[in-house]
C-alpha cells in the first residue's frame, strides 16, 4: 500500500450498496476498509476487490463495541480519508412490534451518531477528511409501516445538518446521501416502485457526489423534485394515499416477510 493511498472506511458492506460502493472505491484506488456484522460475507468481498483492504466485524447494536471496533480500524489502516456510514436495517412493523422498532432505533439512529461521532472527531484531530452518511427519502415523511425507519432516517439528515454547521469553518466534508429506490432486499416483491436503479449505479452516484463534496445528494438526481412536492403534500392527502397504496401492495401477499438489510 502506497504511503499517499487513499483511504475509506465503508460500514456496512455485507449487501447492496455498501458491498456496491465497496467494489467502486477499490477500483478509484482506495484502500477499503470492510465492516459488517458477518465476517464471512466481508472475506468474500475482500478477495473479490481489486484493491487491498482490511476486515473489521462491528455490529452497531452494540455502540460500545462497534465505536471500539471503529477506532481500531483507523489505527490499523493507518489512517482514513472518507468514513461512510451505510449500515442500516428495515423492518414493515405495521404491529408495532417494539423489538422490531427497538433494533431500528439501535442500528440506524445510535448507531449511525456513534460512527459518526468516531469520524468527526478523528476528522477534526486530522484537520480534514470526509464522513458521507447514506440516509434516505423516506426521511422526508413517515410511514405507517416501517415508523422507526423512516423516523431513523429523519434523524440521519437532521444531524448530518448539525454536524455540517458544527464544521462548517473547517475543511471537513459532510455529504447526507438520499437515495430513492435502490434494488436491494428492502425493497424486493413490492409493487409500484419507480425509478428502480441497481446498486451498482447508486454506488457510483454516491461516488461521484462525495469526490464533488456535495453537502445533499438525491440518488439518482432527479429524487429531489419529486421530494420537493411530496414534502408539501397536506398530512391528509398524503395519509389517505399512503393507505391506499399500502393496502394494494399488500393485498396479493398476505403474510409477507418482514425485510431488513444489514
Amino acid at each position: 500500500m502506497s504511503e499517499v493511498q487513499k483511504k475509506a472506511i465503508v460500514i456496512g458492506t455485507g449487501s447492496g450498496i455498501g458491498r456496491a460502493l465497496a467494489f467502486e472505491l477499490s477500483r478509484d484506488g482506495y484502500f477499503v476498509g470492510l465492516t459488517g456484522r458477518d465476517p464471512e460475507k466481508l472475506e468474500k468481498l475482500r478477495a473479490e476487490l481489486p484493491g487491498p483492504s482490511l476486515v473489521r466485524q462491528i455490529d452497531l447494536r452494540n455502540t460500545r463495541e462497534a465505536v471500539h471496533s471503529l477506532g481500531n480500524l483507523i489505527m490499523q489502516m493507518q489512517g482514513m480519508d472518507l468514513l461512510v456510514v451505510n449500515a442500516g436495517v428495515l423492518f414493515h412493523n405495521s404491529d408495532l412490534d417494539w423489538s422490531l422498532e427497538e433494533e431500528t432505533i439501535k442500528v440506524n439512529v445510535l448507531g449511525f451518531a456513534a460512527m459518526a461521532d468516531v469520524g468527526c472527531n478523528y476528522f477534526l484531530r486530522r484537520g480534514k477528511g470526509t464522513l458521507a452518511g447514506i440516509s434516505s427519502v423516506a426521511g422526508h415523511r413517515g410511514s405507517g409501516r416501517s415508523p422507526a425507519y423512516n423516523a431513523s432516517k429523519a434523524f440521519m439528515i437532521n444531524y448530518m445538518e448539525g454536524l455540517r454547521q458544527r464544521l462548517a469553518a473547517t475543511p471537513i466534508k459532510v455529504v447526507d446521501v438520499r437515495p430513492g429506490f435502490v434494488d436491494t432486499n428492502m425493497i424486493r416483491g413490492r409493487k409500484g416502485l419507480f425509478g428502480v436503479v441497481s446498486t451498482e449505479k447508486a454506488a457510483g452516484d454516491i461516488l461521484r457526489a462525495i469526490k464533488k463534496g456535495k453537502r445533499i445528494a438525491y440518488v439518482p438526481g432527479w429524487w429531489a423534485v419529486v421530494m420537493w412536492f411530496f414534502k408539501r403534500l397536506p398530512e391528509s392527502l398524503y395519509h389517505f394515499g399512503y393507505r391506499k397504496y399500502i393496502e394494494w401492495d399488500t393485498r396479493p401477499k398476505p403474510g409477507q416477510a418482514d425485510r431488513r438489510l444489514s
